[in-house]
């Protein structure tokens, strides 16, 4: 027999073999154990293919033989509105990816410390993200296949188009899904790569005292990638006052102004992390006395500014590109005078489509991202429970902080929005103040307020339900028989 002494030099000991099967059967296994994690991933990417594969069968059947006229309005629908739809789902796939990965920070940890090598858990990733974006995005095309057929039948009873055959296949549901799959592993191995950055330890210690919660510095490329968008935004915006206001085609104007509110909001929600404690620090003073919950609701957020940055962005740019796009089509009906120019309908269409769809997916970032946010916590939950804490208490406090990140994230949603309605209402002649719809910002930002808190209610309530039965079985367990024999039963708050 032959012993280990025995065994050929040239074949070393610690060789890794048929390590790809064993790093599928764990993500395999971990997709199927982590369902609720995964959901949002799921969800983010069968829509988001769904919305882009149906405007993108609109450029498809513009290749067909069709009118000169209704060829070009196809494609601006499918070009305009399905490009920045493209950047509404990019930018949620990849929001949503990275809180996914981020908060199983402790697993990877242990998983390094057990002898994983980073380059195997960034390829653990993106399998696993490659598993549920791949179904994701079939499903989608299935359904973007019907739902491009039902837009041009939307956009036929709209008089945007003649009757047009529908023509919308292979080669544009293709396309939709292989950009996808592509923006999930990009967002999967950026993801990857920042959960390996650092020693291989993790500890409970160091998850309860808050080093999974996100602090750090900054990253310089997301401050200069954030002060670039909102510097582009007042300049499009000192453009359409000096330049394009002055045109004889007034839609010139909106050309310039239209996208400088969702710029801007998007330059801000990158700040997040750097923002948030701002707030927080402002609205101290106002919080004195508001009791425990909103002490814990401050600290928590100057604490934990990288995690809840991810529910931040989505209330900003959801504010900011809402309430600007809507007060811009309001101000271009009230001021525009005379017959209207050709193409104002396909225009209207376009920016109302727009804030649907900007308005649709920060709503599912919204309640994805708190989602993600509350089960990375749920460890700390479980602890409050143990020590004292009722559930009352311990949801009021989540509460609480979703209602301050509401707060900054729509004030600073508000300030973003005016990149779009000043130079727009300048250049039409209203001025600095609009002279209509004055009620529409406050009513879109107690909206998206509301959305924020309630989705933080409902999402904490089913947590510490968890994290209740959790902790007291775990009491239960922990105190042990009585000297008489049965079972110690311990009070649960």
């Amino acid at each position: 027999m032959r012993t280990p002494a025995s065994r050929p030099a040239s074949r070393p000991a610690s060789r890794p073999v048929g390590l790809p099967v064993s790093l599928g059967w764990l993500a395999l296994r971990s997709l199927r154990h982590r369902r609720a994690a995964f959901a949002a991933t799921f969800v983010a990417v069968l829509l988001g293919t769904a919305l882009i594969g149906s405007f993108a069968t609109l450029i498809e059947t513009a290749a067909g033989p069709v009118p000169a006229q209704d060829a070009e309005s196809l494609r601006i629908m499918g070009t305009v509105v399905g490009g920045w739809g493209a950047v509404i789902v990019l930018f949620s796939v990849a929001s949503t990816v990275g809180i996914t990965v981020g908060q199983r920070d402790v697993e990877i940890g242990l998983l390094r410390t057990i002898g994983a090598t980073p380059r195997q858990v960034r390829r653990l990733v993106r399998m696993e993200t490659s598993v549920v974006c791949l179904a994701a995005s079939v499903i989608g095309a299935a359904v973007a296949f019907g739902g491009g057929y039902a837009l041009l039948a939307a956009l036929e009873a709209a008089d945007v188009v003649t009757d047009v055959e529908y023509r919308g296949g292979v080669r544009s549901l293709s396309a939709t899904v292989l950009g996808i799959l592509l923006v999930c592993l990009a967002a999967a191995s950026i993801a990857g790569r920042r959960a390996t950055r650092g020693p291989a330890s993790v500890t409970a210690g160091e998850d309860l005292a808050g080093a999974g919660a996100g602090a750090g510095a900054v990253r310089w490329w997301r401050v200069l990638l954030a002060l670039l968008l909102i510097g582009y935004g007042a300049a499009m915006g000192v453009i359409t006052v000096t330049v394009t206001g002055h045109s004889d085609d007034p839609y010139d104007a909106m050309s310039t102004a239209g996208s400088n509110s969702i710029l801007v909001g998007v330059g801000l929600a990158l700040l997040g992390p750097v923002l948030l404690p701002a707030g927080a620090w402002l609205a101290r003073p106002f919080l004195r006395h508001r009791g425990g919950a909103a002490y814990l609701a401050v600290y928590n957020l100057s604490r934990r500014a990288h995690l809840l940055s991810g529910v931040f962005g989505p209330v900003v740019v959801l504010t900011s590109a809402g309430v600007g796009t809507l007060m811009l089509v309001g101000t271009d009906g009230r001021t525009l005078v005379g017959p209207q120019p050709e193409g104002t309908e396909t225009i209207n269409l376009l920016n109302n489509v727009v804030t649907g769809m900007f308005s649709l997916f920060a709503a599912i970032m919204v309640v994805n991202s708190f989602a993600a946010v509350i089960a990375h916590r749920r460890g700390e939950l479980r602890q409050l429970w143990l020590v004292g804490g009722t559930r009352t208490q311990i949801e009021r406090s989540v509460v609480a902080e979703a209602m301050l990140v509401a707060a900054v994230g729509t004030v600073l949603g508000l300030v973003g929005s005016l990149a779009t309605i000043i130079p727009f209402g300048l250049a039409r002649g209203e001025g600095v103040v609009p002279d209509g719809q004055l009620w529409l910002p406050p009513t879109f930002a107690v909206g998206v307020g509301a959305l924020t808190v309630l989705t933080a209610l409902a999402v904490v309530r089913r947590a510490t339900r968890a994290a209740g039965a959790a902790g007291a079985a775990g009491a239960i367990e922990a105190a042990g028989p009585t000297p008489g024999g049965r079972v110690a039963t311990l009070p649960v708050p």
